[in-house]
């Protein structure tokens, strides 16, 4: 394995001296090299935010994430998102989910905790909804302080009744300043309704091509323009009140309206289902670590940055990175579980130990 990763490594590093050594103001070389800085400033900032461990710690001091997804047909998205939130070093996981969600996730880890509180229409009567809407967000209202990082829409669904209890679930979040990563089918939702997040520089969106698309047609109303992607980006993010996007890609772009970042590390070419659930846990950890050591910082590299960015860049790096080496190990056969396992097992420990 180590092997492996070690000849893609070494392929990387003899592409990125041939554009740099070949002259005539190559313009890919330099292009290489800036992505290269990039990448070291994204290890820069997981390296600073990551928290140590010692003995004076005590049970969710490291983070505490709650994945609000889960339905009939979605049952694996919620658990790969809840399930890196812990594998990288949050304390407690959470899911909230549907009923006939519960069970099967449950199944999946004794580690999580499941809460079977969402309803879907299938399941109601038109007059019940009201009164199931007002119970449903009453059960979630009781958690809400208590989390560092709120994940929406890993295995969400698009059940119009299930949607809008999660639209009122975010509205509180919102009031009682929780951050809010939205990933999946809660961008579905977003790109209905932009205000739920419009002015929330506590909430980040990871759009992946098409959802980014959605995103740009409806508040900047035209197509997407590669040639010019960080300034759409950066204005996207004003546009909806300095929200943080990460644009999942080939490089992922994230902005906060005011500046934009870029992580290019080489990650997998296998694309394998699951891995924009696995960042969307990853950077609920991280902004959550992020703000802790915003709020506790001396004067360093990441003490002006934006905690939302910086969490952004962390959960980017460390999904390529982890990516790199299952692919390296597994080839065309690996699996979202086999990212999961190296994720803080390997790189994570090797760039931050954990004493």
């Amino acid at each position: 394995m180590l092997a492996s990763s070690s000849s893609v490594l070494r392929r990387q590093h003899f592409l990125v001296r041939s554009l740099c050594l070949g002259g005539g103001g190559n313009r890919k070389g330099l292009n290489d090299i800036r992505s290269m800085a990039c990448d070291s400033e994204a290890e820069n900032v997981l390296r600073a935010i990551a928290p140590p461990l010692d003995q004076s710690k005590y049970k969710g001091q490291a983070g505490k994430v709650a994945i609000v997804g889960g339905c009939r047909e979605y049952t694996g998205a919620p658990y790969f998102a809840a399930i890196s939130a812990l594998k990288i070093g949050a304390d407690l996981s959470h899911v909230f989910c549907t009923k006939d969600a519960a069970p099967v996730i449950k199944s999946y880890s004794p580690e999580l905790i499941v809460h079977p509180v969402l309803e879907e229409s299938y399941n109601i009567k038109d007059e019940e909804k009201e009164r199931i809407s007002g119970k449903v967000l009453a059960e979630i209202d009781k958690w809400l302080e208590r989390f560092d990082c709120l994940v929406v829409g890993p295995g969400l669904g698009r059940d119009p009744f299930l949607l809008g209890c999660v639209g009122q679930i975010m509205s509180h979040a919102r009031q009682r300043n929780v951050p809010i990563v939205v990933d999946g089918d809660g961008l579905f939702l977003i790109t209905d309704n932009p205000d739920l997040v419009s002015g929330y520089q506590l909430a980040v969106l990871t759009p992946n091509i098409n959802e980014y698309k959605r995103l740009v047609k409806k508040v900047l109303n035209c197509e997407v323009n590669d040639q010019d992607a960080h300034q759409e980006l950066q204005l996207l993010a004003k546009q909806i009140g300095g929200v943080t996007i990460m644009r999942k890609g080939k490089s992922d772009l994230i902005s906060d309206g005011d500046i934009v970042k870029s992580v290019s590390q080489y990650g997998s070419p296998r694309r394998c289902g699951g891995q924009g659930d696995i960042l969307s846990g990853s950077v609920a950890v991280f902004v959550s670590w992020a703000h802790q050591h915003s709020s506790g910082a001396g004067v360093d590299s990441t003490s002006q940055m934006n905690p939302t960015v910086m969490g952004c860049m962390a959960g980017s790096i460390l999904l390529r990175k982890a990516a790199l080496l299952a692919f390296a190990s597994k080839r065309r056969s690996t699996l979202t579980s086999d990212i999961i396992e190296l994720l803080g097992r390997r790189y994570l420990e090797e760039i931050s130990p954990a004493c």
